[in-house]
């Protein structure tokens, strides 16, 4: 694993994450209450082995920065590293990144060196846990010049992703993005039988779908990147592959889940409070790493709380109720606030006694949650202001809402902006 080099895409906007993605990168998005999206791949090439890691970004990427260069510092004496390779104008090129491939070609001065045989191509926005050292295993084995990681979908999941047809050896002799119509799907379809005899229980799913997992010896990715202006993995680069280079498959049947809209980021969160959450958190060989934060232990005061997450640094005050709830660091929840099936992503920092007096003064309310407030099916974004008796949440029961400066509605959950201050009273 040492001879691997690893590239986590950080994607481009991140309109479908919007407003989470106004003021950062989809892969700073806060996750969980006290992670960001970037730790979860990061934290899997760690537990891998996986030390040598560039992280591609082009687009509100100071957070992200920020994160990465206070979380992952490695010793003198391990030779890792996680940096940050943002896009720039060079002699070669000019241009943003037009795509997953692109953003690779335009970086390939940093993976074409002879120290590394492998490059691990991931996702900066996806929740999953792997150990990537069996796919390696698989790649070896199969004697393939790239692996994708894949996993069994039904198809209505498989309108939405890349799907491949493989053949008895394990090659994939197809590829085809985003389908959306049964004619299209049966000319990738495998048979459930064909799963079901490699291990993994195909439960009627007859689908193949690309997790955006890619491993490559690396001379065939600089050749595939350098012969072509293809722009895109999925659509251009893997079709032109399999009919040149042998590609196979590595099967996962784990929990994967693409956060890509505010709707699959607020039902992922919640998912992650529950008893039986689809993915867990706390793992005892596979720990997911964040930011060192050194805050005093939550204190809560009379609180009821169910199926909830509660951060640290938080100050939660007598009568209050938190349901199916994610409640990130530095939250203070005034007395006899109601939360259900909300995530509150906390604060960056304390409000000083003297912020508070002068934010009062002002007619500001003090940061947090004010007394006798509720919160429901809403994403309360960082350092947010919210007054007395506000009530935050979709009444009307609407898909999307025209933006305010304070909040919106996005694929029916309300959101309330970064920083935004609702006065005494307020509602949505």
């Amino acid at each position: 694993m040492r001879n691997v080099i690893t590239l986590v895409l950080g994607g481009g906007r991140g309109t479908r994450l919007y407003p989470l993605t106004k003021y950062r990168s989809k892969p700073a998005v806060p996750l969980a209450g006290k992670y960001r999206l970037i730790d979860i791949p990061l934290s899997n090439c760690i537990n891998s082995g996986l030390t040598r890691i560039y992280v591609l970004t082009q687009f509100n990427s100071v957070s992200l920065h920020r994160h990465i260069r206070r979380a992952y510092t490695f010793d003198q004496f391990n030779a890792g590293f996680v940096e940050i390779l943002a896009a720039q104008q060079t002699l070669d090129t000019e241009t943003w990144y037009q795509g997953t491939a692109d953003a690779v070609r335009q970086n390939l001065r940093y993976v074409d060196q002879t120290d590394y045989d492998h490059v691990l191509i991931l996702s900066g926005d996806q929740l999953y846990r792997m150990n990537f050292a069996e796919m390696m295993a698989t790649h070896r084995a199969s004697k393939a010049d790239v692996t994708i990681a894949a996993m069994p979908v039904d198809r209505q999941t498989a309108k939405s992703m890349g799907l491949m047809r493989v053949d008895d050896s394990g090659r994939v002799v197809g590829f085809l993005e985003k389908p959306q119509t049964d004619k299209e799907m049966d000319i990738v379809r495998m048979a459930p039988s064909w799963i079901d005899a490699r291990g993994v229980e195909s439960k009627g799913r007859d689908c193949l779908a690309s997790m955006g997992i890619y491993l490559f010896n690396r001379e065939t990715l600089v050749k595939l990147l350098t012969k072509t202006d293809y722009h895109d993995f999925g659509r251009e680069i893997f079709p032109a592959a399999t009919r040149t280079h042998r590609v196979g498959i590595h099967l996962f049947d784990g929990y994967w889940e693409d956060i890509g809209t505010i709707r699959s980021f607020y039902e992922a969160n919640l998912a992650l409070a529950t008893p039986q959450a689809p993915f867990d958190l706390a793992s005892a060989t596979a720990p997911i790493y964040t930011r060192a934060r050194f805050l005093p232990p939550s204190r809560l005061d009379g609180v009821t709380l169910r199926n909830s997450l509660v951060a640290d640094g938080c100050v939660i005050e007598a009568g209050t109720t938190i349901e199916n709830s994610v409640i990130g660091l530095r939250c203070h929840i005034g007395r006899g606030v109601t939360i259900r099936n909300s995530i509150l992503m906390g604060s960056d920092d304390y409000q000083s006694t003297a912020d508070a007096a002068q934010a009062a003064a002002a007619g500001q309310p003090p940061q947090g949650i004010g007394a006798g407030s509720v919160i429901e099916g809403a994403i309360i974004d960082k350092n947010c202001h919210i007054g007395r008796n506000v009530r935050v949440l979709n009444a009307r029961g609407i898909d999307t809402s025209e933006e305010t400066p304070e909040a919106m509605i996005r694929d029916g959950v309300a959101c309330v902006q970064k920083g935004a201050t609702l006065p005494d009273g307020w509602s949505l």
